[in-house]
C-alpha cells in the first residue's frame, strides 16, 4: 500500500486582515497630520508674550477712562476717578508680576498720585467752601480749581495707559518684534 502524501495545507492569504491594518495605519496618520495642522495654525500676527489678562485690565481701564466724567460735579468723577484708580492698580500689580516694569511706567504712575492727590485737596477745599453760592456759581475759584485737578488726573491715567501699553506690546529681550 502506497501511502498517499497528506496534503499539506495552503497557507491562506490575509489580504484583507493587512488591508485593514495598513488603512487604520493610515488613518492614524492622517488623524495626527490633521491634528497638527489644526493646533499648529494660529494667528502668527499676535506674539504669544503679549499677556491676554494685563490686555484685558488694560482694556478695562481705557473704557473707563474713555466714559470720563459725564457730569462736571466734582464728586460724580471723584467716583469716577476712583474706579480709575482702582483699575490702574490692579494693571500696575500685574506689569509687576510679569516683570515688565521700566522707567516710563514708574514716571507715570508717580503723575498719577500726584494729580490724585492734587484732585483730593482741590475737591475737600471746594466742598469746605460749598455754602450755596459756590454751588451756583461755576467760576468759582474752588471748583474751576477742582475742575483742572480732575482734568489733570484724567490726563495723567492717559499717560499711565499709554505706558503700560507700551511696556505690554513690546517684545522681550531676544525675540524677534515681528513674527516669522
Amino acid at each position: 500500500m502506497t501511502t498517499s502524501p497528506t496534503p499539506t495545507p495552503t497557507p491562506r492569504p490575509r489580504p484583507r486582515a493587512r488591508t485593514a491594518t495598513v488603512r487604520s495605519l493610515a488613518l492614524a496618520v492622517c488623524l495626527a497630520a490633521a491634528a497638527a495642522l489644526t493646533t499648529g495654525c494660529r494667528d502668527d500676527t499676535t506674539p504669544a508674550w503679549e499677556y491676554p489678562q494685563l490686555a484685558a485690565t488694560l482694556d478695562s481701564l481705557a473704557a473707563a477712562l474713555a466714559q470720563g466724567c459725564a457730569t462736571p460735579d466734582p464728586d460724580h468723577c471723584a467716583a469716577r476717578l476712583d474706579r480709575l484708580d482702582t483699575l490702574a492698580r490692579r494693571a500696575f500689580t500685574e506689569v509687576l508680576d510679569h516683570r515688565l516694569l521700566d522707567q516710563a511706567c514708574l514716571t507715570a504712575e508717580s503723575e498719577v498720585r500726584r494729580a490724585r492727590t492734587l484732585r483730593l485737596a482741590a475737591t475737600a477745599t471746594a466742598q469746605a467752601q460749598a455754602q450755596g453760592q459756590v454751588r451756583q456759581d461755576p467760576r468759582h475759584p474752588a471748583l474751576e480749581q477742582a475742575h483742572r485737578a480732575v482734568a489733570a488726573e484724567q490726563a495723567a491715567y492717559r499717560r499711565l495707559l499709554a505706558a503700560l501699553e507700551n511696556v505690554r506690546t513690546a517684545p522681550p529681550p531676544g525675540v524677534p518684534a515681528q513674527p516669522v
